[in-house]
Order: C-alpha cells, then sequence, then structure tokens
C-alpha cells in the first residue's frame, strides 16, 4: 500500500487546491443578480438599440428570432442582418419578414479579409452600418428564440446597474438523448472556471461573456474600433468583453433564461464538434490562464469518477491518504449532482427524447474535461463551412 498511499498525496496535492478554489466561486452564488425578467419599454428608451444578427446558411434557424425580434417594442430602432453570401435562402427570409417590419434589413458583407474570423467580420460591418443615433448595440446569433420583454429588460438592467456591457446566459433547448447528456457536462465546465452568472466580476481576465445576446454600448465600442481587437478570435464575445474591461468599463454576465432560448447543435456528435471548438477560451487567455483551468477542471470534474472508481476496492484501507482521497472524491461528486438543481432552469426539456440523462450527466464529466483538452491545443481551421 506504500505505492498507494504515495499516489494519494499526490492527488491530495493537486485536488485539495482546486476544491478550494471551485468552493470560493459557488459560495458566491446566494449573491448573485436573480435572473432577469421580460420588462416593458419606457418612452425614454424609444429607438436606443440597434441589433446585429450575423448569418450564414440560417434559413432553418432563423424564423424563431425574426418572429422573437418583431415582438420587441419601440426600444428597438433597426434589426440589421449581416449575411456572409448564404446559399440557403436566408436572405429571403429577412426580406420576408421586411415586409411586415420595416425595422428588418439585410445587408452582405464584403469578402473576409484575411486575419479575420467570419462571425466577428460581421458583427464588425453591422456595427458600421448601424445607426449612429442609437445608444445601444445588440449582437444576437439567429440559432436565439428571443422572448417579448427581452431587450428592454437587457436595457433597464444595463442602466440600473451603470453596466457598459452586459451578455446573457440562455435557456437551451436540448431534443435528444446523447445531447441531454453531454451538453450540461460541458456547460459545467464553463460554471467550474468562472463566478456564476451574475456575480461582477472584477479583474478583466476572469469575465466571461457569451455573444449569442450581447449588449454594448454604442460609443464604448466606438471607442476600442469596433471588432478590431477580437478579429481572429474563435472566441470573440469573450475576447471583446475582456479588452472592454481591460479599457476601464463595466461588463456583467447575467443569466437571461427567462428571456431567451436556444438551439444550438444537433446530436452528441454535433454537440461534442461544435460546442467544444471554442469552450477552451484559449483565444481569450493567456498561456497561464489555459493551464490553470485545464488543472481545475481536471482535478475537480474530470478525475473524480475515475477516482472513485479505482479507489472503491481500496475502501476498507487504514492508510489515512486513501481515505482522505476516497472521502474528498466523494464529496466533489455529491457537489457535481447537487449542481444538477442549480443548472437544471437553464435546459428546457420538455420535449427531449431521454431528458432523463440530464440528471445522469455527470458521468460524462471526463468526456467533457477531454474535449477542453483536445481543443485547447488545436487550432480551429474551419467554422461554420468556412476554412481558416
Amino acid at each position: 500500500m506504500i505505492i498507494e498511499s504515495t499516489i494519494s498525496l499526490l492527488l491530495l496535492l493537486i485536488q485539495v487546491p482546486a476544491t478550494a478554489l471551485l468552493l470560493s466561486r459557488l459560495l458566491k452564488g446566494p449573491r448573485r443578480y436573480p435572473p432577469l425578467q421580460p420588462q416593458q419599454p419606457t418612452p425614454d428608451m424609444l429607438g436606443r438599440v440597434s441589433v446585429i444578427v450575423p448569418t450564414l446558411n440560417e434559413a432553418l434557424r432563423i424564423s424563431p428570432l425574426l418572429k422573437g425580434l418583431s415582438r420587441q417594442s419601440y426600444e428597438v430602432r433597426e434589426v440589421i442582418v449581416v449575411d456572409s453570401r448564404s446559399q440557403d435562402g436566408t436572405p429571403d427570409l429577412v426580406q420576408a419578414a421586411q415586409q411586415q417590419d420595416p425595422r428588418f434589413r439585410v445587408i452582405t458583407d464584403d469578402p473576409l479579409p484575411s486575419g479575420w474570423v467570419g462571425r466577428p467580420w460581421a458583427l464588425h460591418n453591422g456595427f458600421l452600418f448601424s445607426s449612429e443615433r442609437s445608444e445601444w448595440f445588440l449582437g444576437m446569433d439567429a440559432d436565439i428564440q428571443p422572448n417579448s420583454g427581452l431587450v428592454a429588460s437587457l436595457v433597464k438592467t444595463a442602466q440600473t446597474e451603470g453596466y457598459d456591457l452586459v451578455s446573457l446566459s440562455p435557456q437551451f433547448i436540448l431534443k435528444y438523448p446523447g445531447e441531454c447528456w453531454l451538453q450540461p457536462s460541458l456547460l459545467m465546465t464553463l460554471l467550474y472556471r468562472f463566478d456564476p452568472p451574475g456575480i461582477y466580476t472584477e479583474e478583466a481576465e476572469r469575465v466571461m461573456a457569451n455573444g449569442q445576446c450581447f449588449l454594448c454600448r454604442r460609443s464604448v465600442l466606438a471607442s476600442i474600433n469596433g471588432y478590431m481587437s477580437a478579429k481572429s478570435s474563435f472566441c470573440d464575445d469573450v475576447t471583446l468583453a475582456r479588452n472592454i474591461a481591460a479599457a476601464g468599463f463595466k461588463v456583467g454576465f447575467l443569466d437571461g433564461a427567462k428571456l431567451l432560448k436556444v438551439r444550438m447543435y444537433e446530436g452528441a456528435m454535433e454537440t461534442w464538434k461544435e460546442w467544444g471548438r471554442s469552450l477552451d477560451l484559449k483565444d481569450a487567455s493567456n498561456r497561464a490562464q489555459i493551464w490553470g483551468d485545464l488543472w481545475l477542471l481536471s482535478a475537480v470534474q474530470g478525475l473524480p469518477l475515475i477516482i472513485l472508481l479505482a479507489y472503491l476496492p481500496m475502501s476498507s484501507s487504514p492508510y489515512l491518504p486513501i481515505s482522505l482521497v476516497l472521502g474528498l472524491n466523494i464529496f466533489l461528486l455529491f457537489i457535481r449532482f447537487a449542481l444538477l438543481l442549480v443548472i437544471a432552469p437553464s435546459y428546457d426539456r420538455k420535449n427531449a427524447k431521454g431528458g432523463w440523462l440530464f440528471w445522469l450527466s455527470p458521468l460524462a464529466d471526463p468526456l467533457a474535461v477531454l474535449r477542453i483538452f483536445l481543443s485547447a491545443f488545436h487550432t480551429p481551421r474551419e467554422w461554420r463551412g468556412r476554412k481558416y
């Protein structure tokens, strides 16, 4: 048992500090800003917001977004869809929406310049074409399904809390068994690495953001030359938010599960390939941050299940280090299952096949952490059909 005790001591050295760091973040949860609720605009908000939507072959997903944006009130001045030469009729759907709501218009961005990723390039073009009379720039993805009162709630919250930039975490729509099992584990890697949504983070390098619903003061975006500072980033939302926070502006990341839903990817394979591609956030982080996050995720999310399976045959061992490792990892697995109750409102599983697999998603944690490792050491060469 000498070898087992030595290994146990090494595991304790790795896991105990990581557990303390995790608890320091999770214990902030009760102080977080409550989930945003739909609100009605006030007259002073008239025409304050320009909405920008980047698209590339989104015909199968964009209709709920167009309908949801048409239900937003007079706070929305314009909705600019920046299309990157879709071949599936996406611009036709926007033009049809324009017949019912003149606030919609579609533009085609210029050919992608060298050094740019498609999404920040489209958003940058949308910013340049948006009205200077708008106070707020709101970037939204084509797969978002917004509720009425979303934009008014965002603007009111930003004004009340003094945010220059605020983005929202959505409610994710699940449909198939594989994604019900895998996707919550991938999302949990973010919850472990960062403060919960609704906790204000002063350290720019630890700021979190979600470009699916991303509200920023137009003057702030103009002061940093639009999306230029995030032009080559595959996680442009986090990169831009951290650059804005580093410039001295107030950035918030809040719970928007009651304001918007999103259906991101179809099935486990697409979830693994696409959702995990930018979760490492390496384009927004330095090397030390990346390695620190990988250590944390390995210690408190990836290893506990594996360690428990390996240590259960030694559960009767009299050696203290072995008992401590076993107890620590039981504790970590208990935390992980308890967090399912916390994130459950972030998922719409009403029409999901195998929705019960959500409650077994901790069993996918080793795979989720492996996905972060693979992404952290691989530069994407393709995104949304574009090669880089």
